[in-house]
């Protein structure tokens, strides 16, 4: 075995069609390889857009410990009908970008959707895809939002909308 098929195919898992496209994706590749697949699901909560007293029911739903678990059910959903390789789920806080970034500095592929949550959020914090291309230390394969029109996302509701900070 060469040392590229030890190295896991690295995926972005976010609920969106175009992620669950992904997810496939690397899945088949990871097969053929022989190697296994790192699902990566990225959460982060920052109150910085939060402006005024919350009602106790909405702090709730966007509390760290309720959104990382919501982060921890998409990532469970979306990986559950696979079988047939290995595959890690690995929930990270913190921004998508970082995470992928550093996931790839040990992996044979990494590979996300060209649409994630949705234009508003790419808008405001940037596309995900873009930036996994320009400084992943490995090859980048993003699966376009047209491959996957008819697919359903497996995210629950929206979880709320958390850019950080906006410099």
């Amino acid at each position: 075995m060469s040392e590229n098929e030890s190295r896991p195919v690295v995926v972005g898992v976010d609920g969106s069609p175009a992620s669950l496209a992904a997810l496939r994706w690397a899945v088949e590749d990871a097969r053929r390889r022989g190697c296994g697949v790192d699902a990566v699901t990225a959460w982060h909560a920052d109150y910085g857009l939060m402006i005024g007293p919350l009602p106790a029911e909405v702090f709730a739903e966007v509390s760290p410990q309720a959104m990382k678990a919501a982060a921890q059910r998409v990532l469970d959903r979306a990986v559950e009908e696979f079988e047939g390789v290995e595959i890690r789920r690995i929930l990270v806080e913190g921004d998508a970008r970082d995470a992928l970034f550093k996931a790839s500095e040990d992996a044979a592929l990494l590979v996300v959707g060209n649409r994630g949550h949705g234009r508003l959020v790419e808008a405001i914090i940037g596309s995900v895809s873009a930036y996994c291309v320009h400084h992943a230390s490995c090859p980048v394969v993003v699966v376009r939002e047209a491959e996957v029109a008819q697919e359903r996302p497996v995210a629950e509701p929206a979880l709320p909308l958390t850019p950080g900070p906006l410099l």
